[in-house]
């Protein structure tokens, strides 16, 4: 490798580790380490290299370890993403489906009982749903910044108003380079847990406003079509905020309010985002815990789950986008997670469950 910043390099490496060897490719420089404490090192070098346009690579060889280090090519943006404008065009259109969606569920559940003027309540729910969608992102960019890495703005991705859900969810880019595992995990595993925060919030809410029929007035609707069974699956933290309020169980039908369906769609999203598979949120905490072969078995089960869940497009979503791009490698992929984090991620397996949109016929082996 040719380049007028090489002796820097090379200063630079042997100035932060102690260096056995060195060997200078085409293309890269390569320094055989033999330091027992590296990651806080390595992560060190890479913060400078990168200001400098390199990128340097930890890999754990038979004869030990060794940092690569080449010349960084950035990856090119497509020119629509890298535009300032596209993010808030984005969200304008996002918060417009939504509010359209909420005018039209509110006028639909107000044909069978009152619950608020069509306008008034449509600005609720769009608070709630884009309140869920939001700090979800934000978690993701707070720990980002912690961890001194560069992300874009949100990008909301709009849905079908109406006939579907309005939003399906939001994404950040990152622009610098994840070093080892412990950022990967961390940035991943905020976004869901603070959307998580807002979604409870939201379906307590939902649940403490929502109405209940009488089970013969509901059999009624049902039966002239002006009700419509839910069978889109329910979360077992929505079915606790109901019993919360008493309004769990049978005897009597809960309407699905526009509340309580943006509360419904953000467990849905932070289910999706914590299956272990492929770049969702989960797959990238999943891929630090397993490593990539392990990752590669935890994605089919992913897609077999939301099989059973009845989840068939998101299934063959990730299938296909799984195999052009199986997940994210970080720089440092020798440095173990911390034990903290382990044990974390027990949690989170838990909370996927506790969002889960499981059948009715699931239930009975959750609830007493």
């Amino acid at each position: 490798m040719e380049d007028p910043s090489q002796e820097k390099i090379v200063s630079i490496v042997n100035s932060i580790f102690t260096v056995s060897d060195f060997t200078k490719a085409e293309f890269s420089l390569e320094f055989k380490i033999e330091d027992a404490e590296f990651k806080e090192k390595f992560e060190e070098l890479a913060r400078r290299l990168e200001n400098m346009s390199f990128v340097c690579k930890l890999e754990q060889m038979n004869d030990g370890m060794y940092i690569i280090i080449q010349k960084f090519a950035p990856k090119k943006q497509r020119k629509w993403l890298k535009a300032a404008w596209t993010p808030r065009i984005l969200f304008a259109i996002v918060v417009s489906f939504v509010m359209i969606d909420g005018y039209y569920r509110t006028s639909g559940t107000n044909t069978i009982i009152e619950i608020g003027d069509p306008f008034e309540m449509a600005a609720v729910y769009t608070l709630s749903l884009l309140g869920i969608l939001g700090i979800h992102e934000l978690g993701h960019i707070v720990a980002a910044k912690l961890h001194r890495l560069k992300t874009t703005w949100p990008y909301f991705i709009p849905g079908l108003p109406v006939i579907g859900i309005p939003t399906f969810g939001a994404f950040i880019q990152s622009k610098g380079l994840t070093i080892n595992r412990e950022i990967l995990f961390d940035v991943a595993i905020a976004g869901p847990i603070a959307g998580l925060v807002i979604a409870v919030i939201v379906s307590i809410y939902g649940a403490y406003t929502a109405p209940i029929l009488d089970q013969d007035i509901a059999a009624g609707l049902f039966a002239e079509s002006r009700l419509i069974e839910w069978n889109q699956g329910e979360p077992l933290l929505m079915t606790a905020s109901l019993a919360l309020f008493g309004k769990g169980g049978t005897g009597h039908e809960v309407l699905m309010t526009p509340v309580m369906f943006a509360a419904w769609i953000g467990f849905l999203i932070t289910f999706l985002n914590l299956l272990p598979a492929w770049q969702l949120d989960g797959g990238h905490m999943a891929r630090t815990l397993l490593g990539p072969k392990l990752h590669r078995y935890a994605t089919y089960g992913s897609m077999a789950i939301l099989v059973l869940l009845n989840y068939w497009l998101m299934a063959m979503l990730i299938l296909i986008m799984s195999s052009r791009n199986p997940g994210a490698t970080p720089l440092d992929d020798v440095s173990p997670l911390s034990r903290n984090r382990k044990i974390a991620y027990i949690g989170i397996i838990g909370l996927a469950i506790l969002c889960a949109p499981l059948p009715s016929d699931f239930l009975p082996f959750f609830l007493p």
